[in-house]
């Protein structure tokens, strides 16, 4: 990416493939659902694999074609199906990255990075999990009733595309605060080692300038982004970290999937980057 090149980068929010209904989309539909987001690199969070509740897509895989993706990487976080009702799911391999013409072993359930541009190498950074549990009022599948489900948190994973010039990373940060702002710092120093300068992008799960301040990096979009239907908090983050790096043409888009609204920004890399 030579000085003065511009790229556009976005994150997106999948929960799965669900549409504002709540209702998983076909694959038919949710490649309709994000064919006119214009991003060069998107970040993914929520992303089903071969699950059965949204009917055994591969979502990375779909939402790349639609977006004319020359490459992508998905990393799986749980392999199993996350379900507030039954514990049956189990850590993944950090490491088994899948891309292009990969099968889909099990079900799992990630994060992915899909890029327009080539890129030089991929890197992943497994960020552990927390101790927190989200409540989460559900019916019981048993008598239909709602109740509180006390819903554990789940291993958190960065991937990073190294193209010319830039690296963008891509994650979903734990909702548990604390554990998200210690995971954020373990971004920081292996964003360092990393060829600068650095784009983060994702659901950080920390609101408004909270990251931007605990990484000292630029925020690029200043937008609240959840929920979709009405956004009050931008937990949604695009950050450059490293100088040189500007952001224009920022958007926050509300589309037909997920239930956060999609962040994307056109970045600049000039002189003196870093």
């Amino acid at each position: 990416m030579p000085d003065g090149a511009a790229l556009r980068v976005g994150t997106l929010n999948l929960a799965s493939g669900r549409g504002p209904g709540g209702r998983p989309l076909t694959a038919e539909q949710l490649a309709a659902a994000v064919a006119g987001l214009d991003a060069d690199v998107l970040a993914l969070q929520e992303v089903d694999a071969g699950q059965p509740r949204s009917g055994g897509t591969d979502q990375a895989a779909v939402v790349a074609r639609a977006l004319g993706a020359l490459d992508w990487r998905a990393a799986a976080t749980l392999t199993g199906t996350p379900s507030p009702f039954r514990g049956t799911w189990t850590a993944a391999d950090p490491e088994a990255l899948r891309g292009p013409g990969s099968t889909v072993p099990a079900p799992a359930y990630g994060v992915a990075l899909l890029s327009r541009r080539p890129v030089r190498g991929w890197a992943v950074l497994g960020l552990g999990t927390g101790r927190a549990r989200l409540p989460v009022r559900a019916p019981d599948p048993a008598t239909g009733r709602l109740r509180t489900w006390w819903v554990p948190d789940e291993p958190r994973i960065a991937v990073a595309a190294c193209l010319d010039g830039v690296t963008v990373v891509g994650t979903h940060l734990s909702f548990s605060p604390p554990t998200a702002v210690r995971q954020l710092r373990r971004l920081r120093r292996w964003a360092a080692s990393l060829p600068g300068p650095v784009v983060l992008a994702g659901d950080l799960n920390l609101p408004g300038g909270v990251p931007a301040r605990l990484l000292g990096a630029t925020r690029l979009v200043q937008e609240p982004s959840f929920p979709a239907h009405a956004p009050r908090l931008q937990l949604d983050h695009l950050l450059a970290l490293g100088a040189g790096v500007t952001g224009g043409d920022a958007a926050v888009e509300m589309l037909p999937v997920g239930d956060h609204r999609a962040l994307v920004v056109t970045v600049t890399v000039g002189r003196g980057r870093g």
